[in-house]
C-alpha cells in the first residue's frame, strides 16, 4: 500500500507540474495573422466609405467594431453589443485591437475591434485549466478508491497468506487462517487452512511416534542395566573364586618342598603350574568381560539420561551440600587413580549429589579415553560459584571444535581417529546436568592439555 501511495503522490506532483507549465506557456497569446488581416480590412473599408460610414452595414466582417473620430466621438458601431461609451482608453485598457485610419499621412479616425480574440482565448484557456484540474481531482479520487480496493481485496489478504505461510514454515500450526469470501483469495484461503490442519495432525502423529520411540529406548536402556549389572556381579564372583583357587595352589606349592624325597613332586609341580596358568588366563578374560560390561553400562546410562532429557522427564533435585562432597565424588569416580587436586574451599554448594557424580564421572572417563595422563583439579570462588577446573595433559581439542564437543552425539576428529569407542553423549549430558543445576560447563585448551571448567552454584 505504501508503494501505491507513493505512485499516487508522484502522479499528483507531475500532474500539477504539467498544469502549471501549461498555464505559464499559454499565459500571453499573440494575435493571429487572421485578426490582423481582418482589422486591416475593416480600416480600409472604413476609409473608402468615410463620407458614408453607414455603408459598412452592407459588409459582413463577422466581428464587432467601432469607428471613432480623432476627437473621440463614436462615428459608427457595427452592432448593439458595442458600448456607446467606447473610447481609445477603454480599448487600450482591455487590450482590444485598434488601428488609425490614415489617409495620405493624416489620421482621420480609429477602428476598434471589440471581439478580441485574446479575450476569447483567455476564457477558453481558463475553462481548459478548470477542466484539467477537475479531471485531475477525479483521477486522483479514482486512484485512491482503486488503491483502497486493491489494499482490501488483494494486498491485505495476500499479506495474511504470506504471514500464514511464514508461521507454517516455523511450525506454528495452531493458528487458523481466517477466511474472507470477499477477497480474491477466498478459495485459496480455505485450501491453505485445510493444509494447515493436515500438517498439524501430521506433526502430532510424528511427535507421538517420536515420543513412543524415545520411551522405548528409555525402557530398553533401563531394562538393559539389570542384565549388565548381573554380568558384572557374576564376573566379580567368578574372579573371586579364581583368586581363591589361585591362593590354594600357592599353598599346595609351599607344602610340596623341592627337597622332598617324593619322586612324584616334579610331576605335581608341573600340573600345578599348568593349572595356575589356566587360572590366570581365565582371570584375564574375566577382567576383559568386566571392562566391556562396564563400558556398555556407561553407554546405556548416557543413552538413558539423554532420552529422559528429550522426554522432559529428567529430574534434578538440588539441595545444600558441604563442598567436601565434591572431593568425595572425585575420588569415587577416579578408578585409575590419576587425579590430583588442590584443597577445596570450605563452602556450601547447591547440587544434586547423584547428578554431580555423573558429571564428574563423564569428564574423567573422557580424559581416560583420549588423554590417559595425570589429571589436575583446581578450585576457586568466582561470583557466587565454586569454579572447578579439571585438566589433563593430552593432545587437547581443535579450537574450531571447542563449541561443538558439548553437542549431542558430536565427537571430535581426534576422538574418531583415536579408535576409542564413544557415543558423543558424555560432555553433552554433563553440560545439560550443570545447566539444570543452575551451573555451567565450558571447555577450553590449555597450553598443554584440555580443560573442562565447572561453575558450581553456591547455596
Amino acid at each position: 500500500m505504501k508503494k501505491l501511495f507513493k505512485i499516487i503522490i508522484a502522479f499528483c506532483v507531475l500532474y500539477v507540474l504539467g498544469i502549471v507549465i501549461f498555464a505559464v506557456a499559454t499565459s500571453s497569446p499573440k494575435s493571429s495573422k487572421v485578426d490582423t488581416v481582418k482589422l486591416n480590412d475593416i480600416t480600409k473599408t472604413a476609409l473608402d466609405n468615410w463620407e458614408s460610414l453607414q455603408n459598412l452595414d452592407n459588409e459582413d466582417f463577422r466581428v464587432s467594431f467601432a469607428v471613432l473620430g480623432m476627437s473621440g466621438q463614436v462615428l459608427y458601431m457595427s452592432d448593439e453589443t458595442v458600448p456607446k461609451s467606447i473610447t481609445l482608453e477603454t480599448a487600450m485598457k482591455n487590450r482590444y485591437p485598434y488601428k488609425y485610419i490614415d489617409e495620405n499621412g493624416e489620421a482621420k479616425g480609429i477602428v476598434i475591434m471589440l471581439d478580441d480574440i485574446s479575450q476569447d482565448y483567455r476564457a477558453k484557456r481558463i475553462k481548459l485549466l478548470i477542466g484539467l484540474i477537475i479531471g485531475g481531482v477525479i483521477i486522483l479520487i479514482g486512484m485512491l478508491l482503486f488503491g483502497v480496493y486493491v489494499q482490501k481485496r488483494i494486498i491485505t489478504p495476500f499479506d495474511k497468506m504470506q504471514s500464514f505461510a511464514g508461521r507454517v514454515a516455523e511450525g506454528k500450526l495452531d493458528e487458523p487462517l481466517l477466511m474472507d469470501e470477499g477477497n480474491m483469495f477466498g478459495a485459496f484461503t480455505e485450501s491453505f487452512d485445510i493444509m494447515r490442519e493436515e500438517l498439524a495432525e501430521s506433526k502430532k502423529r510424528e511427535l507421538a511416534l517420536q515420543r513412543k520411540e524415545k520411551e522405548l529406548v528409555a525402557s530398553l536402556s533401563h531394562d538393559l542395566k539389570t542384565p549388565i549389572t548381573g554380568i558384572k556381579l557374576t564376573t566379580e564372583l567368578l574372579k573371586a573364586k579364581l583368586d581363591v583357587k589361585l591362593a590354594g595352589l600357592a599353598n599346595i606349592k609351599q607344602e610340596n618342598d623341592p627337597i622332598s624325597e617324593n619322586s612324584d613332586s616334579p610331576s605335581k609341580e608341573k600340573i600345578g603350574n599348568s593349572e595356575k596358568k589356566e587360572i590366570l588366563d581365565m582371570s584375564e578374560k574375566l577382567d576383559n568381560i568386566y571392562k566391556k560390561a562396564d563400558q556398555i553400562d556407561v553407554l546405556v546410562s548416557d543413552l538413558f539420561t539423554a532420552t529422559l532429557d528429550d522426554l522432559g522427564e529428567f529430574k534434578v533435585n538440588c539441595q545444600d551440600e558441604d563442598s567436601a562432597v565434591i572431593s568425595e565424588l572425585l575420588r569415587k569416580n577416579d578408578d585409575r587413580g590419576l587425579v590430583s587436586e588442590d584443597e577445596i574451599p570450605k563452602l556450601v554448594v547447591n547440587i544434586d549429589k547423584r547428578r554431580m557424580s555423573q558429571v564428574v564421572g563423564n569428564i574423567l572417563i573422557n580424559s581416560y579415553k583420549y588423554a590417559g595422563t595425570k589429571i589436575s583439579v583446581r578450585y576457586a570462588v568466582v561470583e557466587g560459584f565454586l569454579e572447578m577446573s579439571i585438566r589433563d595433559f593430552g593432545p587437547g581439542v581443535k579450537d574450531d571444535e571447542l563449541e561443538l564437543i558439548t553437542n549431542k552425539f558430536y565427537r571430535g576428529k581426534q576422538a574418531e581417529e583415536s579408535g576409542q569407542d564413544g557415543s558423543g553423549l558424555g560432555l553433552y549430558i554433563a553440560r545439560n546436568l550443570m545447566e539444570k543445576m543452575n551451573g555451567e560447563l565450558t571447555a577450553s585448551n590449555a597450553e598443554r592439555g584440555f580443560v573442562v571448567t565447572l561453575l558450581i552454584p553456591l547455596s
